[in-house]
């Protein structure tokens, strides 16, 4: 379980709740059904029409891993892959399969299995790459469907405004129940901007944190296989796979200046 983000979602609703409750509110003050599904129900319609039904259906499972705590290591990846190499050296690319193991990245275990059966270096990378390419649609194709309902919830929540005020304005009558009334109504608004803020954006970044972590795993593998099939010496498949984490941090801390900036 990634506490992260168990932590940041109760803290944000505990900050919004306690605010209220400081301001004189109650939390019962905040309900409204009518609201609710005005915003829930019209963002997730105008997701739907945005997004295909692979993509909603497969949300699940990406939603999961948001959750869970991944801890990918790199580094002794790169050890794994050089004793690969080691041993396709010494004894063939064959005895490679005694090493795929039942807990191995599936991409790992596909790329080397590929190599003990002999099939082409083209083709070998041609299928890699491509595996690699839809790892990168799926991790994003997963965030871009949260960014969609981040857009639309705001604008959700100004219909649903919009709508409760019309219904005030036509029933002016009563002149002391005014005020709650619009009260009332801004509470779609609240409902669209917080659900935007505090579950569909959060969400597709972390999607897309774990989306980027998977793809520089599988990018470090490939680098590897291929060069394990290439018999490549192990020191020089150290000083590849090194390299290649270099870079990888190099690419992280010119996005954290980035960000700073």
């Amino acid at each position: 379980m990634d506490i992260s983000v168990v932590a940041g979602l109760i803290i944000a609703f505990f900050a919004i709740l306690g605010a209220n409750q400081l301001e004189g509110g109650t939390a019962a003050s905040l309900l409204n059904l009518p609201a609710f599904l005005i915003v829930v129900g019209g963002t997730v319609g105008a997701t739907l029409v945005s997004h295909n039904l692979e993509e909603i259906l497969a949300l699940p499972r990406h939603v999961a891993r948001a959750f869970i705590r991944t801890r990918t290591d790199l580094p002794g990846v790169t050890q794994r892959l050089v004793e690969l190499s080691q041993k396709a050296r010494r004894e063939g690319l064959l005895a490679l399969e005694s090493e795929i193991r039942d807990d191995d990245d599936p991409f790992l275990a596909r790329g080397l299995q590929l190599v003990v059966d002999g099939v082409d270096e083209t083709m070998v990378r041609s299928i890699l790459e491509t595996e690699l390419l839809l790892t990168e649609r799926r991790g994003h194709g997963a965030a871009a469907v949260f960014e969609t309902a981040g857009g639309y919830a705001p604008t959700m929540g100004i219909i649903g405004t919009v709508m409760g005020l019309v219904h005030v304005l036509g029933s002016m009558e009563n002149a002391e129940s005014l005020g709650p009334a619009i009260a009332v109504a801004f509470l779609a608004t609240l409902y669209g901007i917080f659900t935007a803020n505090i579950l569909w954006l959060p969400m597709a970044s972390k999607l897309k944190a774990r989306a980027t972590e998977l793809m520089e795993l599988r990018e470090l593998e490939f680098e590897g296989i291929m060069a394990i099939q290439q018999g490549d010496n192990p020191a020089m498949v150290r000083e590849k796979l090194e390299v290649f984490l270099t870079s990888l941090r190099k690419e992280a801390e010119k996005g954290k200046s980035q960000d700073v900036a």
